[in-house]
């Protein structure tokens, strides 16, 4: 039995089969990353169990045909070198996939950062209860890979809490979704306003009777509050009082304005204002609905468009379904606590933060443009300060990577407004080491 087991494994016939496999797998790959894209690749062939028994049995073919063949001896040196290329390479690629990890960086100028958001995206549960009387936190966390083609995870999650099962079920995926208002006659009232204090435009929904954060700026909606851009509706009318002097545009004749600080006025929709440092509008009038997450149409969908993963989790004979926002490089954040079966839950979707043993801090970005566009970037640079216990700068653009305790840094992108940078983090020293050795 043991002379056929050999025969098998270190036979030119399976060597074949291998390879033929091997490049099948991936002439098949590279269709589906044309037709669908690169995860729902990795879904299917790359991240699959079979490919990476496909990897393995490399490895012991090699193994064997090198006591087989006897290639230790001087005059068979290149194919034993070969022989141990491919071993050290595979050994390589599997050290970067399950050791290793990467991520990406966001810092704005004059800030210190040592977050990163990996490259993986994660389903993360908090599930909370009393046990003993004392507050207890159990956590649920595992990384997947989703698509509208395929899942890659342990999912249904089956758990307890103190002896109460949990299960935590995969329904569906979303692959353009948003935060936005399902209209219901019966709902609360909402105001969209459209702002880009962050340099990028973004969406928020104002609730009637309640006080909202934006950017650290302070908006309530029909609830007098000191400190806070005050907006009032009373049927047809519109009404402001900010703390703050503005100044507002009417889009539609381009009629300009004063809004006056501390002075109640008629407030002007569809107009763009600045004040308190960012500028936004309100596009729409009042209207009723539900917040939540709503499916954004195919045509509509852009790189910056996130996915919703939907789930349903069930306790004690309870079930209920939640959308969870998220997209890989995109922090997203928990869900509202909600209670299932008599536990309170959290959930998020998303990248994890991850942290540094050491400090980024962003000096200056600097663009530069090609003469005579607006957005022709003819390259891009960062300019930082390593904080650690020597302090030193390093300037990071393309082709010229930080490399600082292990962790690689490039540059991959920047903010709208040219004052923030985008690094992507890198941890695969031996990964590397071991590849490049190979």
């Amino acid at each position: 039995m043991t002379e056929l087991l050999k025969k098998f494994f270190f036979s030119t016939r399976l060597m074949a089969v291998l390879f033929l496999g091997f490049g099948l797998a991936m002439g098949i790959g590279t269709f589906v990353e044309s037709k669908y894209s690169t995860e729902t690749a990795r879904i299917w062939i790359y991240n699959a169990w079979w490919f990476e028994a496909i990897m393995v049995f490399f490895v012991i073919n090699f193994l064997g045909n090198m006591f087989r063949y006897r290639l230790f001896r001087w005059e068979k040196w290149p194919v034993l070198m070969l022989h141990l290329s491919w071993i050290l390479i595979i050994i390589g690629a599997f050290v970067t996939r399950y050791i290793s990890f990467e991520g990406m960086m966001p810092i704005r100028e004059g800030e210190t950062e040592r977050v990163f958001y990996s490259d993986k995206t994660y389903l993360t549960a908090f599930i909370d209860g009393e046990i003993n009387g004392e507050p207890k936190r159990k956590i649920l966390e595992e990384d997947l890979i989703v698509t509208p083609e395929g899942l890659k995870s342990n999912l249904p999650w089956k758990s307890d809490y103190n002896g109460q099962p949990v299960t935590i079920s995969y329904v569906d995926y979303i692959k353009g979704a948003k935060e936005g208002l399902i209209p219901d006659d019966s709902g609360k009232e909402y105001l969209k306003i459209v702002e880009a204090g962050n340099g990028q435009r973004e969406e928020h929904y104002l609730e009637s009777g309640k006080v909202t954060n934006v950017h650290n700026v302070l908006f309530a909606l029909n609830k007098p509050t000191d400190g806070a851009i005050n907006l009032f509706t009373t049927d047809s009318v519109y009404q402001i009082k900010s703390p703050f002097e503005g100044t507002f545009m009417r889009m539609a004749d381009q009629f300009q304005g004063k809004a006056s600080k501390d002075s109640l006025q008629e407030f002007q929709l569809r107009s763009l204002y600045n004040m308190a440092g960012m500028q936004f509008v309100i596009p729409e009038p009042i209207v009723q609905g539900s917040y939540g997450i709503v499916e954004v149409p195919d045509k509509e969908i852009t790189e910056a468009t996130q996915g919703a993963l939907v789930v349903e989790i069930s306790a004690n004979g309870e079930s209920v379904q939640k959308k969870l926002l998220g997209k890989k490089g995109m922090i997203s954040r928990f869900t509202d606590k909600f209670q299932v079966g008599g536990l309170d839950m959290a959930l998020r979707y998303g990248p994890k933060p991850l942290e540094l043993p050491f400090g980024i801090k962003l000096n200056d970005f600097i663009a530069e443009k090609y003469p005579g566009t607006e957005k022709g970037y003819a390259s891009f640079m960062s300019k930082v300060t390593v904080q650690d216990d020597r302090p030193y700068d390093y300037d990071i653009f393309m082709n010229n990577i930080l490399d600082h305790r292990g962790y690689r840094f490039f540059q991959s992108g920047f903010d709208q407004d040219e004052k923030g940078t985008n690094l992507s983090v890198n941890h695969d020293q031996w990964g590397t080491w071991i590849t490049y050795l190979g």
